[in-house]
Order: C-alpha cells, then structure tokens, then sequence
C-alpha cells in the first residue's frame, strides 16, 4: 500500500457490530510512499501504523473541494441498521472513481447435525446488511461438516444478495421517483 499526505486510512472493525476506525496519513515514512504512515486518528489520537488487513486507503485529501466522498465516522459506523442510506444523485460534474473495499464476515455454529450461518456486509454505509443461513444433517447423509457449512452459508450469502437488490431497488426509487422499480438480480 502506498500512500500520500491527506489520504485516508479506513481500518475494518475488530469484531462484527464494533465501530470502523478511521484518520488522516500526516506522514509516510517508508520510501515512495510506503508504510509506516503517521496517522492522526479520528478519536485525536495520532501513531505510527503499518497497514495489515481490512487496511483500507482512501485517495483524496478530505478538503472540501475534493470529489472523493469521505469514510463514515466512528459515530456513523455504530448507528444501527435500521433503514438504508438515502443517495445522492450522480449528475452534472465528472466525479473521480472512488475505491470501496466491502467485507463479508462469516461466522459458523455447528451443533450435532445442525448448522448456522451468520453473514455481515460491512460497506461504506453505516448500516451493516445481515443474514442468516442453516442446513441440518439427514439421519441417513454421512457427517461431514464442511457440507453443512458450505450449504448454510450458500443460503446465507444468498438472503443477504437479496437484501442488497432490495436496498438498489429503493434508492433508485428515490432517485427517480418511480414506484415499483425491478432490478435483475442476474
């Protein structure tokens, strides 16, 4: 990861309801650009940091005038999910690409011949998108785990793609006004 002074560093949280972490690189110690970063953090805490996973670099420098759309600050992150983000309209000036790094967190409980999943859509929306999956063993299919995992999360991640055609259907019915829009989820 290579950086420049006013990016942003966006850090994943540690566990699954936990606040996204955020801050200004002030510095980049490393040749060329490269870590370690000096980072003044949004809770005013400033340190060294080497990127590691769900290290996220947002470009731009965060003055007003920049089109690349800020991280969501810890505050915002902790909101609960209750209703999806309102867009804003993409119209008029050429905007610069924006680079997102969305995370799926898994998490797996196994009990006799049950299994659950629980997926966690963690986006640039302070609202994380949540599903759920399960599979149960037949008393006569041999016991192997790793196929109930693999069929318990397949439908998780299956409810949540549809949760998330169901949040792109209302934000372009807000968008353009128009009820009872259809989006193609192929």
């Amino acid at each position: 990861m290579k950086a420049n002074i006013g990016d942003r560093i966006v850090l994943a949280p540690v566990t699954v309801d936990g606040p996204l972490r955020d801050g200004e690189v002030l510095e980049t110690r490393g040749p060329a650009g490269t870590p370690p970063f000096l980072i003044r953090w949004n809770d005013g805490h400033t340190g060294l940091f080497y990127p590691g996973p769900g290290s996220v670099l947002s470009l731009g420098t965060g003055h007003p005038d920049d089109d690349v759309e800020p991280p969501p600050s810890a505050a915002e992150a902790t909101t609960p999910a209750a209703a999806p983000h309102t867009p804003e309209p993409r119209v008029g000036a050429t905007r610069r690409p924006r680079v997102h790094d969305w995370q799926v967190r898994v998490t797996i409980f196994e009990n006799d011949d049950e299994t659950h999943a629980n997926v966690v859509l963690l986006s640039d929306s302070p609202a994380h998108l949540t599903a759920r999956g399960e599979s149960t063993r037949g008393a006569h299919d041999q016991p192997v785990p790793e196929i109930g995992d693999e069929i318990a999360v397949a439908r998780a991640l299956r409810h949540l793609a549809d949760q998330l055609i169901a949040v792109a259907t209302g934000d372009i019915e807000v968008l353009t006004g128009e009820h009872d829009v259809r989006v193609r989820a192929t």
